[in-house]
């Protein structure tokens, strides 16, 4: 899904796949004429209205529960330097430098209200020479980061500290991020999945395209014809054709799960690039002559992501605990008729037994963090603000959930790839598993004792998170 252009134009319709050129590509970042325009036009009425002292929330008044005190003229610069100030309040470990950039991009796109005001404050600091940013790898004041770019403190004009920390921002950017990966994880697991299968010397009668007709979920058939065409050459799945009329269901039900889990991302995907498309500050200003309004209302209100990625949680947890299931298949001698815990010599060796642990433990780990975060409630601000749509903690919990889902599926892989070594090597495996297993011979060995293993399942999880999996397979299908 990478797209890597080198140029990304803020003012166009953005996507996940601009949003990932940009955050973790480093494509170059534009301002077309348009969005200048409509920016300049904005701050221009702005202007107008703080000089008629009209009454706009958090421009001429205070913030949430203070929005009935009234702000001087004079005042409505210090006001914004005072919202980036009483708002940087996030502890614990900072951003890491990607989803920094996500950020950022979505408060240029959305230029944007609760719960995840004080990620936005602490990045928005560095504009005024306070707070702390990294500069080519040093951490230093903001002050020193700006004077090292070449840039100076700017002053914040009226409305301009508020529109840096309201919206939906870090509750977007972290669920794009977190999606993305998930979709990629997604594919990836049927490969996986189809090269257990293979290895397993499963049925395919379950991926028949009949079978997905007569229950005709999109997702489904697109995941049932994945693996039919992965596995289409395979010379060891025709060697077992027929040999059992049904497979257990974590390889029978491969089409209906991942099927469920991406028909969750693909849902997923269309509200949160609606969200990156909108307008979700507070208060919002109409520009457009003889239009020109200003109204306090709540788009930055992040429910509509926050809903979408408890259910994206569950999906990806879905994927998981088939993952696990089909891995625990593999390694358990007395289900795959292969060596126990997939090493020659099993009793001085442990070999793959305890890599299931693992997953088993990230797999614990991922059923607790998919309670929704959307049903809980805080109240804040005096009450004001007596409704919160903890969409931040949805998103938040979803980057690990992503990060948990592509270990558990490069264990699967690690037994994939050790277990083939006593499955019939004299027949063919399909063209994709082929390559796969010749690309991860290069780094991880068979293994004939126990060995390190961390590095080798690290090796395999980069595999899956950069996408080189992918790409592997698409030189010979086309993954839908």
């Amino acid at each position: 899904m990478s797209n890597k252009n080198n140029k990304v134009v803020l003012g166009e319709p953005m996507d996940i796949k601009k949003f990932i050129a940009v955050v973790r590509d480093h494509a170059e970042v534009e301002f077309s004429d348009e969005y200048c325009e409509r920016v300049n036009r904005a701050r221009a009425l702005v202007d107008k209205w703080v000089d008629e002292g009209r009454v706009m929330y958090g421009i001429t008044t205070g913030f949430g529960a203070l929005s009935e005190r009234s702000i001087s003229r004079e005042d409505t610069a210090k006001l914004q330097e005072n919202i980036l100030l009483s708002h940087s309040v996030s502890v614990g470990d900072p951003f890491t430098e990607e989803e920094c950039r996500a950020v950022m991009l979505m408060v240029l796109q959305n230029l944007g209200s609760v719960g995840y005001l004080s990620p936005e404050a602490h990045m928005a600091l560095v504009l005024i020479g306070r707070g702390k940013a990294w500069f080519e790898g040093e951490l230093l004041p903001g002050d020193e980061a700006l004077k090292k770019a070449g840039l100076e403190p700017m002053e914040l004009a009226s409305k301009e500290g508020l529109a840096l920390v309201s919206g939906t921002t870090t509750t977007t950017a972290l669920a794009a991020l977190a999606l993305y990966d998930m979709i990629k994880a997604a594919k990836s697991a049927d490969i996986i999945a189809a090269m257990t299968l293979e290895l397993s010397g499963g049925q395919m009668n379950a991926f028949d395209e009949r079978v997905c007709a007569v229950r005709p979920h999109a997702q489904q058939m697109k995941t049932a014809e994945n693996v039919r065409n992965i596995l289409e050459d395979s010379e060891l799945i025709k060697q077992y054709a027929g040999t059992r009329v049904q497979d257990a269901l974590s390889l029978r039900c491969i089409p209906q799960l991942h099927g469920a889990a991406k028909h969750l991302f693909e849902d997923a995907k269309i509200t949160i690039e609606v969200e990156m498309n909108s307008c979700c500050d507070n208060p919002i200003i109409w520009p457009e002559e003889g239009n020109e309004t200003v109204i306090s209302a709540c788009n930055a209100d992040a429910a509509y992501v926050g809903m979408q990625m408890d259910s994206a949680c569950i999906g990806a947890t879905g994927i998981a605990k088939m993952s696990e299931r089909r891995n625990n298949r593999l390694i358990d001698g007395s289900l795959s008729d292969l060596p126990w815990f997939l090493i020659k010599n099993p009793g001085l060796s442990s070999g793959l037994m305890v890599p299931q642990y693992a997953q088993a433990g990230l797999l614990n780990d991922m059923r607790m963090l998919c309670t929704p975060a959307t049903i809980d409630n805080t109240p804040t601000c005096g009450n004001q603000e007596d409704y919160v749509s903890m969409g931040y903690n949805s998103a938040k919990k979803s980057v690990v959930v992503a990060e948990k889902l592509e270990y558990i599926l490069a264990i699967e892989l690690l037994s994939v790839f050790e277990g083939q070594q006593f499955r019939e090597p004299e027949l063919k495996r399909s063209s994709v598993t082929r390559d796969v297993l010749d690309e991860i011979g290069k780094s991880v060995p068979v293994l004939e004792e126990d060995q390190f293993l961390y590095p080798f399942i690290e090796y395999l999880r980069d595999m899956i998170h950069s996408g080189r999996l992918l790409e592997i397979a698409r030189k010979h299908i086309e993954m839908k």
